[in-house]
């Protein structure tokens, strides 16, 4: 029986005179516009299940934005991060990368149109450290050699001369 209701209902279409374009103005969006302005959209680069409250949580002590960043889960593994303005907003997504539970949290500006379904995440930042590098290879230029093999590189640690130390 349900096989038959689900077959009639594939094989239901509007005709012409049925169609209706509903028109929305500005007006009736623009509070939820306003509110989307200074937000993020983000996913959790991961295929297992994790704690979603807690991962919320986490997030915006780690932001220290607790009482300042509205978390909406807007799909499957999708959320959007509202923030109260655009330097909290700037902050967040320029001091990445963010993880939790050891997965990497992907994040795009908001922009009008946006659905769950047309999120389109097209690269993620990572910090890339190398270890056991020949002394004369430490420098930045080297590390953005290696780096822009990797990918594009947004920035690369300069680590700060000091004098030599004082022994006695």
């Amino acid at each position: 029986m349900a096989d038959d209701v689900i077959h009639s209902m594939e094989n239901m279409k509007l005709t012409t005179e049925e169609e209706e374009v509903i028109a929305i103005s500005d007006e009736g969006r623009q509070e939820e516009i306003e509110s989307c302005t200074h937000s993020l959209i983000g996913k959790f680069l991961t295929c297992k299940t994790f704690n979603k409250r807690a991962a919320q949580s986490t997030l915006k002590r780690g932001w220290g934005l607790e009482n300042k960043v509205q978390v909406v889960e807007v799909g499957a593994n999708l959320f959007q991060f509202k923030f109260h303005n655009e330097f909290d907003m700037e902050r967040v997504l320029r001091d990445g990368p963010w993880t939790f539970d050891n997965q990497v949290l992907l994040l795009i500006r908001w922009q009008a149109g946006m659905t769950a379904s047309n999120v389109r995440f097209e690269s993620a930042s990572f910090w890339v450290q190398i270890w056991g590098a020949p002394f004369d290879m430490v420098s930045p230029k080297v590390a953005e050699e290696i780096g822009s093999r990797l990918g594009a590189v947004e920035e690369v640690e300069k680590r700060q001369k000091t004098d030599a130390p004082n022994f006695l």
